[in-house]
């Protein structure tokens, strides 16, 4: 099996892209390359990202109310160090729940992030510094 890189996500908002790798059989690969070779796609990356496209397409209805249901937040989170010194000094704390990404700023700390974030949960990516990410590593599901 030959591993290929696929940077992109169906939708990226504002040039996020996150890579993932994927194992694919050499018969796959082949046509893959054939059908690019023959102009119905760009590049390999083209073809597979169209592929997840249509996949993601199929399955919007239970996607939503997926969503709605565990009321996620759809696409983009970004947490300022503004934004949780508020919760901190309102004596609140969160649970971060994102499909999509959620990012807290740099400038965050990790003293600031254990105190006013209870839990994370993210399907897709989780932007954070080292430090943050490590501090409230029990915290992330």
């Amino acid at each position: 099996m030959k591993k290929l890189k696929l940077v992109g996500s169906p939708h990226p908002k504002g040039g996020e892209t996150e890579k993932i790798t994927i194992n694919l059989g050499p018969v796959d690969l082949g046509q893959i390359d054939l059908l690019v070779e023959e102009g119905f796609y760009s590049n390999r990356t083209d073809l597979i990202r169209t592929a997840i496209r249509n996949q993601l397409s199929v399955h919007a209805q239970v996607v939503h109310e997926t969503v709605t249901r565990r009321a996620l937040v759809l696409g983009l989170q970004h947490f300022t160090r503004r934004d949780l010194e508020t919760v901190r000094a309102a004596n609140e704390r969160l649970n971060i729940q994102v499909l999509g990404l959620a990012s807290i700023a740099s400038d965050v700390s990790a003293e600031l992030a254990l105190a006013t974030i209870d839990s994370v949960m993210v399907l897709g990516a989780f932007h954070a510094s080292p430090a943050v990410k490590a501090a409230l590593a029990d915290r992330i599901s």
